[in-house]
């Protein structure tokens, strides 16, 4: 029992890291109904960024954090109007097109600006693990599940206190109605961007100190996805409770299956979980179901 208990805790905490991740899918999604698939390059090149100022320029860390946050709402901005506005109006796998376009580009410019070596991000937190009873906590996974708490519930007041937030609900529930009362469309699809690229911020602070920083790092996205589909794709509370749930089903089969089978049940469970969800609910747990009618 105690046992679980560690390996559930720990799962949740990184569970967290997980939501935050799928939030910057979630926020596209709901806004432009268009599936980024250069979320996890984004998170990349955010981490890249974050390695450079700390290690190279020996930036301190809250400096850092501010002109990372800030480039990389520009960085949103500059894509959506450059690349994904003009795809407005075109077939869906045109624009699904361009986000893996985008991945690769992404992959190459940060090879071309930084190479391809393994760089370090390493964050001012204590080695030695938390002891609460019987669950042994990683303090780098404690820090890095409080700031993506912070981040999460920051999003969550800017949706549903400030007129920017409940523009962009109403432009994800109806966008044609958000134009006729005096939404400017165009202009909630660029801040949504913003926002996907502040949360990639977040992420590539948190996994590239956890994982460290390569173009393996893009991975994440990938890993991430599962956690979308089970949540739904435009539900940003089915993304929290998605990755807590991948999280603790993560650790507890790299708990109890690895030993039995020689390990690397979790790397692929997720995946498994996700094609489950999809035979049974497509538009996940927590997502709306869209029925059209001809």
């Amino acid at each position: 029992m105690e046992f679980l208990f560690d390996l559930t805790a720990n799962g949740l905490l990184v569970g967290l890291m997980y939501s935050l991740v799928a939030l910057g899918f979630v926020l596209i999604y709901k806004a432009t109904s268009v599936i980024n698939f250069a979320q996890g390059d984004l998170l990349m090149f955010a981490g890249y960024a974050a390695a450079v100022m700390t290690g190279g320029h020996g930036m301190p860390l809250w400096a850092m954090v501010l002109v990372l946050c800030a480039g990389m709402v520009v960085l949103g901005f500059v894509l959506e109007r450059g690349i994904l506005r003009p795809m407005v109006g075109q077939p869906v796998v045109s624009v699904i097109m361009v986000t893996i376009g985008l991945s690769f580009v992404l992959q190459g410019l940060v090879t071309i600006i930084w190479g391809a070596s393994t760089r370090e991000l390493a964050l001012p937190v204590r080695f030695e693990p938390y002891i609460v009873g019987p669950v042994y906590i990683s303090p780098i996974n404690l820090v890095a599940a409080v700031i993506a708490i912070l981040f999460l519930i920051g999003f969550g007041v800017f949706f549903t206190r400030s007129r920017l937030g409940v523009a962009m609900r109403a432009v994800a529930d109806d966008q044609q109605a958000s134009m006729v009362v005096g939404i400017k469309v165009p202009r909630v699809f660029a801040l949504s961007w913003a926002i996907a690229g502040l949360a990639a911020a977040a992420g590539g602070i948190i996994w590239g100190n956890q994982i460290g920083v390569d173009t393996f790092l893009a991975l994440v996205g990938l890993k991430v996805f599962p956690v979308v589909i089970l949540g739904g794709l435009d539900s940003i509370g089915g993304a929290i409770i998605g990755g807590l749930l991948m999280g603790v089903i993560e650790s507890l089969a790299a708990g109890y299956l690895d030993p039995l089978v020689g390990g690397g049940t979790k790397d692929f469970i997720p995946y498994v979980l996700m094609i489950l969800v999809l035979f049974i609910r497509p538009y996940g747990f927590f997502g709306h179901e869209t029925i059209e009618r001809v």
